[in-house]
């Protein structure tokens, strides 16, 4: 199970590494192109969302590394199921219909918890 972890959980946290760095550094009209939704919340908002990612994905990374504090896998990586929940309706409301990236990350995530669960 612990290969199993990291071939699927490795991808995702560099995934969530690159997007949350993204949102952090990068402005509105920089971001636009690969994430239409950005015009329609606050850029502090985004901001934020991307600090989550950037912790998330630490969370999925340092915690079976380490040994320490081995829960924080699953919880990171049920908090990415949530979130991209929460990006589906997001889309789901504006004019931008494209969810298949955001429902395979909700699969990769919900793969993650379960395997993380058994480390």
């Amino acid at each position: 199970m612990n290969i199993a972890y990291w071939i699927v959980a490795g991808p995702l946290a560099l995934f969530y590494l690159y997007a949350g760095a993204m949102k952090v550094s990068r402005g509105r009209d920089r971001l636009r192109p690969m994430m239409a939704w950005v015009d329609r919340v606050p850029l502090p908002v985004v901001r934020v969302l991307g600090t989550v990612e950037i912790l998330g994905a630490t969370g999925l990374i340092l915690p079976p590394l380490t040994g320490i504090a081995p829960p924080l896998a699953p919880a990171a990586a049920t908090g990415f199921t949530v979130l991209q929940i929460g990006a589906v309706a997001v889309h789901l409301t504006g004019e931008d219909r494209r969810i298949t990236l955001n429902v395979g990350l909700i699969a990769t995530a919900a793969v993650t918890v379960w395997l993380a669960t058994g480390l």
